[in-house]
């Protein structure tokens, strides 16, 4: 479990931190990107002409989009230079982003949602190992948490900004924004982030078979995709848990959705501190809290604005987890460092699916708004013992010293 950076993206810079910058702003543009939909939903199922329940199928295109380009892009470009293929990633982001903005109908656009979910995972994946060979190894979980702040900041300033814009002039404004972020991530890239080489021996082949043999990677993909589902789980039903169990006025909803998005913003930068100590402790702390949090939010939901603290820490703990299961993957991924890296994104966005779906089983079943939170209690104590078979997997491979 040791922490590395990867030998074959090493480079020297003069300014990390204005490259580490321009690769987070590319996560702030994915965050922004990812989420505003969820704001505008009802504007965007007028402007299609269906109804908001079928409207939503552009949120879960947008997913499916991250599921399956991440290992589609990762495969045929892990030989392709580093800062070429984030630069690639994010003008197809901008040009999906458009055709989003002008697509005629509901078909047309859903099409476009997912076609701009697929760059989502491989952007991250190829950021993070850029942006760990601009640090020494001891920083590399800050400069990797720092790529992933971007995201985090989005859901703080870029989310509301954007739902604001679409509410007052349009729908597709927020969308058009978004394309005019990932155009900018593209030039700041271009200006600050250093030529940074692939893996010339790499291919496809050699990275799948190494990827998708290993126990370790997948006992970590495993673990993001179960254990980080029960922040999900409660982040969905967020608005109807304030509104129904504690007794609060919708008005006050936005600062409940505030708190989750600063929650993800500390516990993103908790995440890198606690990685340049150990990255695989870290997880076992992210997962630990998150189960008591959780548990907490059950029992404090009906007490108002008590919940707010607690809603901050679900998605603190939650972040924790985000970016070290982003830096184990990267360590137990092998000579599939760049597909490795990716895959964490998929596993989240498969969290995000089994989280929200589960959490609307035990509601149509006759649970109350707050039972999602018992749901992710659950989903993070199986996280909590994947990750603990990986410990027991990783030392009966170690050999005796």
């Amino acid at each position: 479990m040791t922490d590395t950076a990867d030998p074959l993206v090493e480079v020297a810079v003069r300014r990390p931190a204005l490259a580490i910058l321009a690769l987070s702003l590319g996560g702030f543009t994915i965050g922004t990107t990812e989420f505003v939909t969820m704001g505008v939903l009802p504007d965007v199922a007028d402007g299609v002409h269906v109804s908001v329940p079928t409207a939503g199928y552009v949120i879960s295109a947008y997913a499916l989009g991250v599921v399956v380009g991440v290992p589609i892009l990762a495969f045929f470009g892990a030989a392709v230079p580093r800062r070429g293929m984030l630069v690639g990633l994010m003008t197809a982001y901008a040009a999906f982003n458009l055709l989003s903005a002008v697509a005629p109908g509901f078909h047309v656009l859903l099409a476009a949602r997912f076609l701009d979910g697929m760059p989502h995972g491989a952007y991250f994946g190829v950021a993070s190992l850029v942006a760990a060979s601009l640090v020494t190894p001891a920083r590399r979980g800050r400069a990797v948490a720092s790529v992933m702040l971007g995201l985090s900041v989005a859901n703080v300033v870029g989310v509301p900004a954007a739902t604001w814009l679409g509410q007052h002039a349009g729908w597709r404004s927020a969308y058009l924004v978004c394309a005019v972020l990932a155009a900018v991530t593209v030039m700041a890239v271009l200006a600050v982030v250093p030529s940074v080489p692939g893996d010339s021996e790499a291919s496809g082949r050699r990275e799948a078979r190494a990827f998708f043999t290993s126990l370790q990677v997948w006992l970590t993909m495993a673990v993001g995709a179960v254990g980080f589902g029960g922040m999900f789980a409660v982040y969905s039903y967020i608005a109807k848990t304030v509104t129904d169990v504690g007794g609060l006025d919708r008005d006050v909803v936005p600062v409940f959705v505030l708190a989750l998005g600063l929650g993800m913003v500390v516990g993103t930068w908790l995440a890198g501190e606690l990685a340049s100590w150990s990255v695989f402790r870290s997880l076992l702390i992210g997962s630990g809290g998150g189960i008591v949090v959780m548990v907490a939010y059950y029992f404090v939901a009906p007490a108002g604005w008590a919940l707010l603290p607690v809603a901050f820490l679900v998605t603190a703990a939650g972040s924790v987890l985000v970016v070290n299961l982003q830096l184990r993957l990267m360590d137990v991924a092998g000579e599939a460092v760049t597909l490795g890296a990716a895959m964490n994104h998929a596993a989240l966005n498969i969290a995000n699916a089994l989280g929200a779906w589960l959490g609307g089983l035990v509601i149509a079943g006759g649970w109350s708004y707050r039972a999602p939170a018992l749901v992710g209690a659950v989903l993070g104590t199986l996280g909590l013992g994947l990750l603990l078979w990986s410990a027991v997997a990783h030392h009966r491979a170690t050999p005796a010293r």
